[in-house]
């Protein structure tokens, strides 16, 4: 269903002209296609759809490579391509779920050690890991991090 969305908008895009939307959703499809033929070839199935999960972990990997390039051209100052990249992460967030504010991811850090009874910055590593299967797609994991880093150290 994702697939096909991004499909009719490539379309859409080609007919309105858009070239921003264009080259980013050719990018994101071909990344799509790119699982699909490692997935074909690694269950040796002549038939391989992606679920909905594993075509937003492609948008989320796409995002976040804009992500961290944004981050290098802001540093080195380059604003010709700072633009670009900027344009096709706003293009590729479009076809995320709706990410959890900070005090959403919060509120859920603070029930999950809780749960697994973190009691020090030690305890990291079992946070994360249930933090990642609750809210993946739903919240960027460097964000994540810095949340359960920030209030394990309250915790000690």
């Amino acid at each position: 269903m994702l697939k096909q969305k991004i499909q009719n908008d490539l379309s859409k895009s080609v007919k309105e002209g858009d070239e921003i939307v264009r080259s980013t959703l050719r990018m994101l499809l071909s990344a799509i296609f790119d699982k699909e033929k490692k997935k074909k070839y690694k269950e040796k199935s002549e038939e391989v759809k992606l679920t909905e999960e594993e075509i937003i972990e492609v948008v989320l990997s796409e995002a976040k490579k804009r992500k961290e390039a944004i981050s290098e051209y802001e540093k080195g100052g380059r604003e010709d391509l700072l633009e670009k990249e900027k344009a096709e992460l706003e293009v590729l967030e479009k076809y995320l779920p709706e990410q959890l504010s900070e005090e959403e991811i919060k509120k859920i850090t603070k029930e999950i050690i809780e749960k697994v009874e973190a009691k020090s910055i030690k305890d990291m590593g079992k946070v994360m890991a249930e933090m990642m299967t609750r809210v993946k797609g739903k919240a960027d994991g460097s964000v994540v991090n810095k949340i359960v880093k920030e209030l394990l150290l309250k915790v000690e």
